[in-house]
């Protein structure tokens, strides 16, 4: 699968939460749209990344292994609504 990453965070050697709240800074500031790879070695993020991306309604494209560590390829989403 081919898209355009639009940033690539770089979260390698940090530890649990780490690499999902630099995620979260980075959905936070980006359009509806673009696509953000995340490169973690934390093994935690192979269950946490994926689990935030659906809660959050973004869509999770794919997850790359590069052996030490795995990148995340995250489309942002339209935000979910609260249920009142």
């Amino acid at each position: 699968m081919s898209v355009e990453i639009s940033k690539r965070i770089d979260a390698r050697g940090s530890q649990c939460p780490g690499p999902l709240m630099e995620l979260v800074r980075a959905i936070k500031s980006a359009q509806v749209g673009e696509v953000i790879e995340v490169l973690s070695s934390d093994p935690g993020s192979a269950k946490d990344i994926p689990e935030w991306a659906n809660k959050s309604g973004h869509k999770l494209i794919e997850i790359k292994d590069y052996g030490d560590y795995k990148g995340f390829i995250i489309q942002k989403g339209e935000r979910k609504r609260r249920r009142k």
